[in-house]
């Protein structure tokens, strides 16, 4: 949207048939060529222009920067996650969602007063859109998921094994790492049963260069690639890390 100072600022906003995104954005030039929404097909994730152009979820038009095509991955990965764990949640099944990263510091920023970098930021904000949205679909459901989603904070919902010394930025043995980085390096690479248990409140799982080869997880049903790779061999071995047939609360 363009501001009264010119400047342009990016918002995320809901559309509905007869929508001008010119009239929305304040007139931006980009949207001159009847951007109005002829059609929302829910079935296919797709919205039509009267210019012709078709979009799908996840795609965009334009000049688009990295990070923000990633934050567009982040935000279809907690949807999809979400979608899956509301049809499997009443059989049992834990979902688990993982995400590849090309940088340790995007996620965890030791520099930072709150330790977060930039993909754990743009996580909590998408997953807490995400879920008030699930929660107004759900407003009239009394349902133990909806108690479930309501009790897990944002911020408690996911985590990440790297175990970074804060001196050299490089990974070490977690026996010398934070507190933090050794409960999430016992309850990621370790305790499997208490992470595929309901009373535990991480669902997503930030990855760096630990989860490779000798660490799955039966339970994880989304992936996520932030980061550019052309090596297929690695992307199978990444892939093979989750999407197996999955575990009840039973173990069954």
């Amino acid at each position: 949207r363009k501001l009264k100072s010119g400047e342009v600022k990016k918002q995320l906003r809901k559309v509905s048939l007869g929508d001008n995104l010119l009239d929305l954005s304040n007139e931006m030039s980009q949207y001159r060529d009847r951007y109005t929404v002829t059609q929302i097909d829910k079935n296919n994730d797709t919205i039509e222009f009267a210019n012709g152009i078709v979009l799908a979820a996840g795609e965009v038009l334009g000049n688009v920067l990295e990070g923000d095509v990633r934050r567009i991955q982040i935000r279809e990965t907690v949807k999809a996650h979400l979608e899956k764990e509301r049809q499997l949640f009443s059989q049992g099944i834990k979902i688990l969602s993982l995400f590849f990263i090309d940088e340790v510091k995007k996620y965890r920023d030791y520099d930072q007063d709150d330790e977060k970098g930039d993909y754990a930021h743009i996580f909590e904000e998408e997953y807490e859109i995400q879920r008030q949205s699930l929660l107004e679909e759900l407003e009239l459901e009394n349902s133990n998921y909806v108690t479930y989603i309501k009790r897990i904070d944002p911020a408690n919902t996911h985590n990440g094994y790297f175990s970074i010394d804060k001196k050299t930025k490089r990974l070490v043995n977690p026996s010398g790492s934070d507190t933090k980085d050794v409960d999430a390096y016992e309850l990621i690479l370790k305790d499997k049963e208490r992470l595929l248990s309901f009373d535990e409140d991480t669902r997503f799982i930030f990855s760096h260069s630990a989860l490779r080869e000798g660490w799955d997880n039966p339970n994880v049903f989304v992936m996520c690639m932030l980061k550019h790779s052309n090596n297929e061999i690695s992307r199978r071995q990444e892939v093979g890390r989750g999407l197996r047939l999955c575990v009840k609360q039973s173990g069954e």
